[in-house]
């Protein structure tokens, strides 16, 4: 049966229908002012597009509603509700289609142990719990222990059987050929995965406990590894040029490690392999597996003027250019004939040919890049972050540059949309000039991640109650939110969101783009800040971002999640007022990791964050971190360093004077562009790596859960370890 509010009201006799529509028009307050007028433009404006039109079709039924059709509409709407609550318990009998809080219940069923609910984050133990069945019938192997990691801590896993790689005596009825107690330094392939999972080189006995990591190569020992960085694609994005011949995969001109694109085991009992886990490519390992890593739908590709470069076993007869693998960390090995490719450093070099062969006018790479979390501007799912799934314009499908989208958005706002992963060499504006309530979204589409370079400021402002989202980009420049607008008025835009956006911290390269005439250059950019507020009444709010210094007049309102605020140094000022010596604008911020120094004017509240900042000898700054008013806020679970000043603390790190030195935040790397950017280091103090409200880690990662995943790890280990058997879990990445 149908629900909807229509059709029950044309269920009606027409009398009644008649009489509604005529009590409907008799009130005149069924429409607000601004309603009304956004009628009669729409109305007089022509053509309109499918959004307008649907818009259209929606004041007019509001203008038609009489009381009759209005309480019809109540009860349709609950009845839909109600209907879809009924269908949703059938599907929470099923543990592949329950809702998220099912799944524990489900779990008792079986009588599985360890089952936990994390609140916002982003993997599930559904998987363990459909799969009890599989583990208990293999219980004690390689396989099902492999296949536990993975499924109860959401990572990539890999099993090591230690025994398999000592240095004994071997039997002579069972030789194995492979495990010799000598190995060939001169042989690459014997060393090519020395010292990860996948070493094979046999190692005398160590009689030191795996479990709390100390030993490894023992009788009773196995080594569950898990990978905590993903690989995250980059498809069909131009390269950044440093000149005709030399390239390199990043956009912004940075030197990364390429990643391998994992691929799924499809049975319980396959062990991993390294094609198999998110790893980045080794020279020799890539040239020696290069059909198994390069090509289309691979880990990497290289295509130059729209013709994908080939690997040299493949080449067609008289092909130009072929595919080899080189160490380019000085740019001179350059073989004749060949495209080199170094994925340690991230470079490509084109052959130098006398006469010089034409300069390509494109060079665009498909490749993989890791990380911790889908943060920042990134190929992935972004679906959630959308408030609705219309489109109004497309880029460059429905205008070619994303300032004339905004030119030709309709006076109501929108959704302007970019459709694939470029490098646009564009200043945008933003104005929203109307009165009152107006909207409009800026958003890469999803599984996109295009490239604002900007040779100027990118500007935002608005009227009364007008909002403006970013959405999924990365941008390499500044964004201004002015006091003034274009036409000298007062900037009044009430909300400019950041939503899964790269504000670039640090120094950035020039940048060239190729095909243009005359080339299109942005000069190179020094560390700055990156987004800064001038309007007094805008509230800013950055969630899954990567962000450099940011400053905000202390009249707006400034709140982040689950995001980096990077100044590049810990004595750089991180977040300030518009001087960068000022108070800036009354701060939230949750589950973050801020790099530099923080002043404000109201620390309203700082929770499960790191603050992670220094005083140089002679600085002007009385602290690290300070809020100009102290009788107002809250700082809880918190790294908050020595000689802050700030409101009311409440379970913050460090505790104790003498834990100052021990209990710091230490980072697997701070540079933007590593894969573990950011990333606690397995070294970091507990207190830190557990110290948040709920167990997890401190900082922007926080919804990761680490901590508890290595626990539910540890816990189900005690039902499918086989007896006299000891594990030891480590990170890979």
């Amino acid at each position: 049966m149908s629900f909807d509010s229509e059709k029950l009201y044309s269920l009606l006799p027409a009398v009644y229908r008649i009489r509604d529509i005529e009590l409907a028009e008799q009130l005149d307050n069924l429409l607000t002012p601004s309603e009304q007028a956004e009628l009669q433009l729409l109305r007089s404006s022509s053509p309109l597009t499918e959004k307008q039109e649907r818009r259209l079709e929606v004041l007019e039924e509001k203008r038609q509603r009489g009381p009759l059709k209005a309480l019809l509409s109540v009860i349709a709407e609950q009845s839909v509700v109600l209907a879809d609550n009924l269908e949703q318990l059938y599907d929470d009998f099923f543990i592949e289609t329950c809702a998220e809080w099912a799944v524990p219940y489900i779990g008792d069923l079986l009588g599985v142990r360890g089952i936990s609910v994390f609140p916002g984050a982003r993997f599930t133990e559904r998987a363990f719990v459909a799969n009890t069945m599989a583990y208990r019938r293999r219980k004690g192997t390689a396989a099902v222990l492999e296949q536990l990691a993975r499924d109860v801590t959401g990572w990539d896993a890999s099993v090591v059987e230690y025994f398999k790689l000592l240095a004994t005596t071997q039997y002579m009825n069972h030789i194995r050929r492979e495990n010799l107690s000598l190995s060939d330094i001169g042989n690459s392939h014997w060393l090519e995965f020395l010292n990860t999972p996948f070493d094979k080189l046999a190692r005398t006995v160590d009689v030191r406990r795996i479990e709390p990591r100390r030993g490894k190569y023992n009788i009773p020992n196995i080594g569950i590894y898990l990978w905590r960085l993903g690989s995250y694609s980059v498809t069909n994005a131009p390269a950044f040029k440093l000149d005709s011949g030399r390239y390199l995969f990043d956009a912004l001109g940075k030197d990364i490690r390429v990643y391998n694109d994992p691929e799924t085991e499809d049975e319980i009992t396959h062990l991993a392999l390294p094609i198999n886990v998110p790893m980045p490519l080794e020279r020799r390992i890539l040239d020696r597996h290069l059909d198994t890593y390069y090509g289309p739908n691979k880990s990497l590709l290289v295509t130059v003027d729209g013709v994908d470069i080939p690997i040299a076993e493949s080449s067609p007869p008289g092909a130009a250019l072929s595919v080899c693998i080189c160490d380019l960390s000085g740019w001179t090995h350059r073989p004749a004939g060949k495209v080199a490719i170094d994925p340690v450093l991230g470079r490509i070099a084109f052959p130098v040919t006398s006469p010089p062969l034409p300069a390509p006018t494109s060079v665009q790479v498909t490749y993989h890049y890791g990380f911790s979390a889908p943060m920042g501007a990134g190929e992935y799912d972004r679906e959630e972050s959308f408030p609705s799934p219309t489109v109004d314009i497309k880029v460059p499908a429905g205008q070619p540059t994303i300032q004339q989208a905004i030119n030709q958005m309709s006076p109501a706002g929108g959704v302007i949309a970019v459709t694939n992963s470029s490098v646009f060499f564009e200043t945008p504006a933003i104005h929203l000039d109307l009165p009152k309530k107006r909207e409009i979204e800026l958003r890469a589409a999803n599984e996109q991640r295009p490239v604002l370079a900007l040779s100027g400021e990118f500007v935002v402002s608005g009227g009364d109650e007008t909002d403006v989202t970013l959405n999924g980009f990365v941008i390499a420049g500044v964004l201004r939110v002015p006091a003034k607008d274009a036409n000298g008025n007062d900037n009044k835009l009430r909300t400019l969101r950041l939503r899964h956006c790269t504000l670039v911290p640090g120094d950035i390269s020039a940048l060239q783009g190729m095909g243009g005439s005359p080339p299109v250059t942005i000069p190179a950019r020094a560390a700055a800040p990156v987004l800064i507020v001038e309007s007094k009444d805008t509230t800013i709010e950055i969630e899954q971002c990567i962000v450099g210094a940011i400053q905000a007049n202390s009249g707006a309102r400034v709140s982040i999640r689950n995001s980096i605020i990077d100044a590049s140094q810990t004595d750089a000022v991180s977040y300030a007022g518009l001087s960068g010596d000022d108070p800036g604008a009354p701060l939230t911020i949750e589950n973050s990791t801020v790099i530099g120094k923080v002043y404000t004017r109201t620390m309203k509240l700082a929770s499960n964050t790191i603050f992670f900042s220094d005083l140089n000898p002679g600085d002007n700054w009385p602290a690290p971190v300070r809020a100009e008013r102290l009788q107002q806020g809250c700082v809880r679970f918190c790294y908050v360093p020595p000689g802050s000043q700030l409101p009311r603390l409440f379970r913050c790190q460090p505790e104790a004077d003498g834990d100052v030195a021990r209990v710091r935040p230490v980072f697997t790397s701070q540079r933007y562009g590593d894969a573990a950017y950011c990333q606690l280091s397995t070294a970091c103090a507990v207190e830190i790596t557990t110290g948040a409200d709920d167990q997890a880690e401190m900082g922007a990662f926080h919804d990761l859960y680490e901590p508890l995943r290595e626990a539910n790890l540890r816990a189900a280990l005690k039902e499918y370890l086989r007896f006299g058997l000891e594990a030891g879990i480590f990170y890979a990445s």
